[in-house]
């Protein structure tokens, strides 16, 4: 922990990104103890400058961090934690911290997309602007999302039987969305899924 360069505060900035995707989840602050309770357990700690005390993610919410990695820059002054999520990172019940726009240049490469329209559904859960259709969901609550994943996971299926490929992926388009908005609701981050679909793999 020599290499660590914590500054006249003791403290060293940290940032947590998803194993999974890449996406980066928060960014806080560790200080030595923090840092190497993080080691020790295996789950990420952190120092509150506010509270001015150490805090363990998820103590509160369960959505605690399983740590996979952790690297530091070439100065040593600040740490990268590559972490299994459970649930959402952000307090506020977004899928990360990081939900506001500053500035857009262009859209994420498609491969991406998926994670990103996850990040979107997460603003829209924090924000809850008027008129969102991600909004009326949440709020009408899990059986109205449920009925609607049942219903697009059946047009899914008809489109499928059918042949008919412009509806297939018309429809598969509709059933990911609904998912991912279900998800939201019953916060779980879409990352939770693709590790499952690692361990089985494995």
């Amino acid at each position: 922990m020599k290499e660590i360069q914590f500054d006249q505060s003791g403290l060293v900035p940290a940032i947590v990104q998803d194993w999974h995707t890449g996406r980066v989840l928060m960014l806080a602050y560790m200080n030595r103890e923090a840092l190497q309770k993080t080691l020790d357990s295996g789950e990420t700690w952190f120092y509150s400058r506010s509270r001015g005390r150490l805090w363990h993610k998820g103590e509160t919410s369960g959505h605690c961090q399983q740590v996979r990695r952790i690297t530091y820059d070439c100065d040593g002054d600040a740490v990268l934690l590559q972490v299994e999520q459970r649930g959402p990172a952000c307090h506020t019940g977004a899928a990360d911290c990081f939900f506001w726009t500053l500035q857009e240049d262009a859209p994420l490469p498609q491969q991406h997309f998926l994670t990103e329209l996850e990040q979107i559904i997460s603003r829209r859960k924090a924000e809850r602007p008027e008129g969102s259709y991600v909004v009326r969901l949440l709020e009408a609550g899990a059986d109205r999302i449920l009925r609607k994943v049942a219903e697009e996971a059946g047009e899914v299926i008809i489109a499928a039987k059918n042949g008919d490929r412009r509806e297939i992926v018309h429809e598969t388009g509709d059933l990911l969305f609904h998912l991912l908005v279900m998800l939201a609701g019953q916060e779980i981050a879409f990352s939770e899924v693709l590790a499952e679909l690692e361990r089985r793999h494995r």
